[in-house]
């Protein structure tokens, strides 16, 4: 539905020099699917949805929908935003608070180029009132309701013109932590049903973990992992990502051996010898980073069965009702666990951790691999 191929932005920042905004960003967003741009503030994902969207012009690359190149540097085209059939909601909502919800929702069918009759106007805003959940508020003043029911008063707006592709920019960074979670459902149950082709950005990693069919993870200008939500979680590529979306526990490691039979290896690690997994190959020495999610980590009190069971001591724990986050120290090295509620062990006592070696990691550092001295 959308391709975007090698997108590059630039601009001079308040001392003049040159930053690179988005640098070779390229993917493609198939029809009716939802996919995130997810990263942290200047990493380009917003330059990335305003390019799409129109709104910046960026200095080489293309974007293209169906039948139509949007943005060309080599074709030398650019077609505004007005033209381009997309919706967008901003962060902020922008609702107009001398009108109420109908005539909030009605306003781009009211000053665009196509022209409607009344009676199309009425349906086409009731539609979307009612995808929205809005049909019994059409009479209220826009900035008399909830910010969850603005948030869909902007959404029912971008929709209003039934446009090819709806582009969300942090929509739900304003409504409070409760809130967000429920509006979450709402956009995932309303993007589903009405098919819709959704370019979402965000730096909420649990929002793009809820909403995306695919993540695109940017730092710095660049694309650094695409791939569904739980390959983002349960397979990062590299130390960024890791850390990014989740909480993780880093662990180097040197490669003793591969391990017989499958995609892993036998490391010597700072907290002992583990099994892990790779999806990269390595030679015995070669230094490497490993990483364990915290709920994949199970204590116990008595020593277990199986591979990767490592002996350390409780330095911390922290209620957090139906979990409990525990701080086990092994060594000089802290690892944190995340287990139910049910595991009381006290702090002081001995503790084992048992790590799945499918769930211990090999990935990418900030200075790649390299070999040990």
């Amino acid at each position: 539905m959308l391709s975007v191929k090698k997108l590059h932005t630039e601009y001079p920042d308040d001392r003049g020099q040159v930053v690179k905004a988005v640098q070779d960003v390229s993917f493609d967003v198939p029809e009716g699917k939802l996919f995130t741009l997810l990263g942290p503030s200047g990493c380009g994902k917003t330059t990335t949805l305003r390019s799409i969207a129109g709104l910046e012009r960026p200095q080489s690359g293309e974007i293209a929908v169906p039948g139509t190149v949007v943005y060309s540097s080599e074709k030398n085209i650019f077609i505004p935003p007005n033209k381009r059939n997309f919706g967008m909601v901003f962060q902020s909502y922008a609702i107009w608070p001398h009108m109420n919800v109908f005539q909030n929702a009605a306003f781009p069918l009211d000053v665009g180029s196509r022209k409607f009759s009344k009676k199309e106007i009425e349906e086409r805003v009731m539609r979307v009132l009612s995808a929205v959940g809005l049909d019994g508020f059409a009479g209220r003043e826009a900035t008399k309701m909830s910010g969850g029911q603005q948030q869909r008063l902007a959404l029912a707006r971008a929709l209003v013109m039934e446009p090819k592709l709806l582009l969300l920019d942090e929509p739900l960074s304003n409504l409070d932590a409760k809130l967000r979670e429920r509006m979450r459902f709402e956009l995932k149950r309303m993007q589903r049903e009405l098919g819709l082709t959704t370019i979402y950005v965000t730096h909420d990693q649990s929002e793009a973990l809820a909403l995306s069919h695919e993540i695109a993870v940017m730092s710095a200008g660049h694309i650094v992992q695409i791939g569904s939500p739980r390959d983002i979680y349960e397979r990062p590529r590299n130390k960024f990502v890791a850390d990014f979306v989740g909480l993780t526990n880093f662990l180097e490691a040197t490669v003793e051996a591969p391990e017989p039979n499958n995609s892993g290896y036998r490391v010597d690690s700072s907290i002992g010898r583990l099994s892990v997994t790779s999806l990269d190959q390595f030679a015995k020495g070669d230094v490497v980073l490993i990483s364990v999610r915290p709920e994949d980590i199970e204590l116990y009190e008595q020593r277990p069965d199986g591979l990767n069971v490592i002996e350390g001591k409780v330095d911390l724990k922290v209620f957090l009702g139906e979990y409990m986050d525990y701080q086990i120290k092994v060594g000089e090295h802290q690892v944190l666990a995340r287990v139910h509620s049910s595991f009381k062990a006290p702090v002081g006592d001995t503790a084992y951790l048992k790590m799945n070696p499918e769930k211990c990691i090999t990935i990418q550092d900030d200075a790649q691999y390299r070999k040990a001295a």
